[in-house]
């Protein structure tokens, strides 16, 4: 029941961000969901519609809140290679104050430039998990490696290093993983990874963390 009621509160926020009439139609197809627990008959072409727009709306919101007990060790293990920023809330009540997914692609959108600036592409920023709790990583084009370790129950994974040592979030993507940070934990990565040595570049990371209650960015792979 609380779990409904904070998707209530995502869809609401939403809708006072928004408040074209697309949106409308479909954040009350949203709540009808909810309340109902997905059991509404459908009875026009047109309501089927507004319900699988619904639920792409709620798998949106769903994918942008860090929930540990998604994602077990062996599926961290592979080769990753970057594809994008990316950004999640650590709870999803702080994800529907925030305004829900709209807030969250508007963050991805504001890393996009920051990243590019660094150098940060998907020919020379990847990360292997091997099954010997060992990593290797490139950031920019920068060779990072050690050892990690994975809790299942909270997602965290600790990255231990000559270079430096990181503590980051893991979460499964339809297509891949994320790697999340905390902020001040992103600017140290990308400071230590990059030939910046000032925060001009890497300013917009540090603004949003501000205006966002439980914020965490990094990385998708591939």
């Amino acid at each position: 029941m609380k779990k409904n009621l904070i998707l209530v509160a995502a869809a609401a926020m939403m809708l006072a961000s928004c408040g074209t009439s697309a949106l409308t139609t479909v954040g009350t197809a949203v709540l009808n969901d909810v309340l109902t627990g997905g059991q509404t008959t459908q009875t026009t072409q047109t309501t089927k519609t507004q319900t699988s727009n619904s639920g792409g709306l709620l798998g949106a919101i769903l994918n942008s809140v860090i929930t540990g007990g998604t994602m077990t060790q062996q599926s961290l293990v592979g080769t990753w290679s970057y594809s994008q920023p990316s950004c999640a809330f650590s709870s999803d009540n702080l994800l529907a104050k925030a305004g829900g997914e709209i807030a969250a692609n508007e963050i991805r959108a504001k890393l996009q430039p920051t990243f590019q600036k660094i150098g940060v592409k998907s020919s020379n920023t990847s990360v292997t998990f091997k099954e010997d709790g060992t990593f290797t990583a490139k950031i920019a084009g920068k060779s990072w490696s050690g050892k990690y370790t994975f809790d299942e129950k909270t997602s965290k994974v600790t990255m231990q290093g000559l270079l430096l040592n990181m503590n980051c979030y893991a979460k499964k993507n339809a297509d891949g993983i994320a790697l999340l940070f905390e902020s001040s934990k992103l600017l140290t990565l990308l400071q230590a990874m990059s030939a910046i040595s000032g925060n001009s570049t890497l300013q917009t990371i540090g603004e949003m963390a501000k205006s966002y209650d439980g914020l965490r960015m990094g990385f998708d792979f591939k």
